[in-house]
């Protein structure tokens, strides 16, 4: 599969706004996007030509697709189950995202990025329901308790982000235990509760021509 390896920080200046890929970095002073915003690359600072109708689309599924860290192949797969599941797709389309294994322990605050979450659980830190899970994209169901093994729980990378959580935006529909380093999802968010700065309808739109 796969992976971006380049600069994390250049995808927010090409997305225009902030990811959050970088973890604390992005609340600092040394934000890429807070000192040079514009766009990277030899004429990023000039301007470009306006966006046509079909590059608006693209950018905002671009953009979402590198906000939870997965690629186009997975993402497509991700938008043909929420466009067969009854209910608004743009809406199941982010609670799949939102319930991926990785997304939950970054929401939780286990975890500064996304990608530092994945780390945790390919590295076989990460109990769900008390069975070991090393599987990043693996969706929750409501009721599931995510909880890092006793074994990691002395890890600093995790502290150190608890310690962090309070700059990032909070959600209802997780209920987290610092003590036990557990968290359980207790219901499945709905649209107004996932803090995530994406427009669907244009995604659906893209995806509907």
């Amino acid at each position: 599969m796969s992976r971006y390896t380049d600069a994390n920080c250049r995808i927010c200046r090409r997305e225009g706004v902030k990811l959050f890929l970088k973890g604390d970095r992005c609340f600092s002073d040394k934000c890429a996007l807070d000192r040079r915003g514009f766009p990277p690359g030899q004429h990023g600072s000039v301007g470009r030509k306006k966006p046509t109708e079909y590059g608006i689309r693209l950018r905002e599924k671009q953009k979402t697709r590198k906000t939870y860290g997965i690629n186009e192949k997975q993402f497509r797969l991700y938008f043909d189950r929420a466009a067969h599941t009854k209910g608004n797709t743009g809406e199941k389309l982010l609670q799949l995202l939102e319930t991926r294994l990785d997304n939950i322990i970054f929401r939780l605050g286990f975890a500064a990025s996304r990608k530092a979450a994945r780390q945790l659980v390919l590295h076989r830190h990460i109990t769900v329901n008390g069975h070991l899970v090393d599987i990043p994209s693996y969706i929750l169901k409501v009721g599931d308790v995510v909880q890092v093994k006793e074994q990691s729980r002395q890890l600093d990378a995790i502290h150190t982000s608890l310690r962090a959580a309070g700059q990032r935006p909070s959600v209802n529909w997780l209920d987290v235990d610092k003590t036990t380093l557990s968290g359980r999802l207790l219901e499945m968010p709905v649209r107004e509760h996932i803090p995530t700065p994406v427009q669907e309808q244009l995604i659906i739109e893209l995806y509907s021509k």
